[in-house]
């Protein structure tokens, strides 16, 4: 069965940084786009980034760009995120997705559980 697991969430300071990984089983990360959507509380789920393994095309939410980096590792089926300059506003869940290169949560292919980012101090 297809896999998806998040880690590297937790607390943080507003200006400070984090980075996110995800760890793919059961499913050939080459030739498939994988990244990142998140929901804030009593907020809809939105598109963070997203990364086209076929040749490492990487896009990302206008809220997020210059911030926020994905990366992958398709030697060990990892995909990670690395998320500076914090501010309160990107608190959410964070779930590493499938298929998220429309941008669109109901067209991903398989979901991760999700990993908390808080930006508090």
């Amino acid at each position: 069965q297809v896999q998806l697991v998040e880690s590297g969430g937790g607390l943080v300071q507003p200006g400070g940084r984090v980075r996110l990984s995800c760890t793919v089983s059961g499913l050939f990360v080459t030739g498939y786009t994988i990244g990142w959507f998140r929901q804030a509380p009593g907020k809809e789920r939105e598109a963070v980034s997203c990364l086209a393994t076929t040749d490492g095309s990487t896009f990302y939410a206008e809220s997020v760009k210059g911030r926020f980096t994905i990366s992958t590792d398709t030697t060990k089926g990892t995909v990670s995120m690395q998320m500076n300059d914090l501010k309160p506003e990107d608190t959410a869940t964070n779930t590493c997705a499938t298929d998220c290169i429309s941008f669109r949560p109901e067209r991903v292919g398989f979901w991760g559980q999700g990993t908390l980012v808080t930006v508090s101090s």
